[in-house]
């Protein structure tokens, strides 16, 4: 009985001994799990930003960027918010995709008024540009990574928010970039920024660049920024690696990345405003543009611009179809060579017909919308081209292959920009002029034979009857 009762004893202690166990691992787990979810929303304390305001002529092809730039930060799993910096004017049909579509948190302020907008060298495009200040207003964060539309993340860049009080990079010897830069916000440091503006303090620029470069002129002197291991915040000011903003220009160089210092993070596209990657014209002439757009195809798609692409197809192969049947016959018409007032016409119609070829090459390129996939925004233009110069060859009587050579020529520089085979940019940029310059003798021989092809048009198959006799009928225009 002795033994029996030891027995249940120690069975009894045995199972308090599992629950005691069990009961501490659950508790570990617990404590693990609230550590993690103290560690995210710690990590929410951090935030990307970028702003956006209206008043120029590109702030559609400017709001596509910033939503590309959102979608790609949300895709490398990033722990810290997203926020734009918007100004009260912006529509809210934008303001509603940036919340509910892009996950994006939204702060609206007023545009901060520029008082360099009266230099002599100040661009109107950036009359806005310092409501990049803001940032420092966003006090809710402990450190903010501050962006412009331009940039395409590579890589996850979560370390940049163990960086000091301002930290930025310098793609120009002497001048830091503000396309991207680590601040630790303040309201203290925001209105002395403030101060300054309405003060005048001296900005080369009249922009944002301008501003903050000469609110910390002391940056070229501090230390380079390597994150520490254990995941710590540094304070103080800190140089960025250039990988954490890659100037495109270096990439167009070699043809790929090699910058020693940094992670090759980030490219940035700053330059001449109209090349920046989301226009379709950028590519091949940037090969950087199509990276952006796979970005976005990867992320926001086309459906906004898919309608209209559908719409000029459709209207540029009704064109062709109709220049295929319908073309006028003039053979039944004559004039009076003498007649001094012919001549005057012969010339108009001369203008008429190079400014109608002028026209067919211009007008697709401004009709397309801005910022579709290159793949598609090339071959539409093509399209369009052939089927307006149709319309010109067809009307005017002119010869189909000088018409089409500048066609033909275009046909061949985006496959001389795009071939992917090139050892470097140096080299691509010297079979690109090479084409070029052989190409130019075929162009101007064609404009020579529209010329000679026009007035024989005009002497072979007159555009205008005898004075005193009678109008042709009204069948001349035959379908064939």
């Amino acid at each position: 009985m002795a033994l029996g009762k030891k027995q249940r004893c120690s069975n009894k202690g045995g199972l308090m001994r599992v629950l005691v166990v069990m009961v501490l691992l659950l508790s570990g787990l617990g404590c693990v799990s609230c550590e993690r979810e103290r560690e995210k929303e710690k990590g929410r304390r951090n935030a990307y930003a970028t702003m956006m305001y209206v008043g120029t002529p590109r702030d559609y092809e400017f709001y596509v960027a910033i939503r590309v730039l959102l979608k790609s930060l949300a895709t490398l799993d990033a722990q810290a918010d997203r926020v734009v910096i918007a100004s009260l004017d912006v529509p809210p049909r934008w303001i509603r995709a940036l919340e509910k579509e892009d996950g994006a948190k939204v702060v609206r302020v007023e545009n901060l008024e520029n008082p360099y907008k009266h230099q002599d060298n100040f661009d109107k495009r950036f009359k806005l540009s310092l409501n990049k200040l803001y940032a420092w207003s966003l006090v809710e964060y402990d450190r903010v990574v501050m962006l412009d539309a331009d940039n395409l993340f590579l890589h996850n860049t979560e370390e940049l928010f163990q960086c000091g009080q301002f930290c930025a990079v310098f793609i120009n010897p002497c001048v830091f970039h503000t396309g991207l830069f680590v601040l630790q916000p303040s309201m203290a440091v925001f209105k002395d920024m403030v101060h300054e503006l309405q003060n005048g303090r001296e900005n080369p620029d009249g922009a944002d660049q301008g501003f903050i470069a000469s609110y910390f002129p002391q940056l070229l002197d501090k230390p380079m920024f390597y994150p520490p291991s254990n995941g710590s915040r540094l304070d103080g000011i800190y140089r960025l690696p250039l990988g954490y903003q890659m100037d495109a220009s270096y990439y167009y160089l070699k043809l790929r990345w090699s910058i020693p210092c940094g992670p090759n993070s980030v490219i940035t596209f700053p330059g001449a405003p109209w090349l920046k990657p989301w226009y379709w014209w950028s590519w091949p002439v940037l090969p950087l543009g199509l990276q952006w757009h796979d970005k976005r195809r990867q992320t926001l798609g086309y459906g906004a611009e898919m309608a209209v692409i559908l719409i000029q197809s459709a209207i540029y192969l009704g064109i062709i179809a109709m220049t295929r049947f319908a073309r006028p016959s003039l053979s039944k018409l004559c004039y009076r060579r003498s007649d001094k007032s012919i001549n005057l016409v012969q010339n108009i119609l001369k203008l008429v017909a190079l400014w109608s070829i002028l026209a067919a090459y211009t007008t697709p390129f401004f009709i397309i919308p801005h910022t579709v996939h290159p793949l598609l925004g090339w071959p539409l233009y093509l399209l369009g081209v052939f089927a307006l110069c149709s319309v010109a060859i067809n009307a005017f009587l002119l010869p189909m292959l000088p018409v089409l050579m500048p066609w033909l020529g275009i046909v061949g520089a985006l496959m001389v920009m795009a071939f992917p085979w090139y050892s470097d940019g140096v080299v691509r940029a010297l079979c690109v002029f090479g084409y070029a310059f052989c190409a130019a003798p075929f162009v101007w021989a064609s404009m020579i034979r529209i010329v000679a092809g026009l007035q024989q048009s005009l002497e072979r198959e007159a555009f205008l009857p005898r004075i005193g006799e009678s109008s042709p009928p009204s069948w001349f225009n035959k379908l064939y």
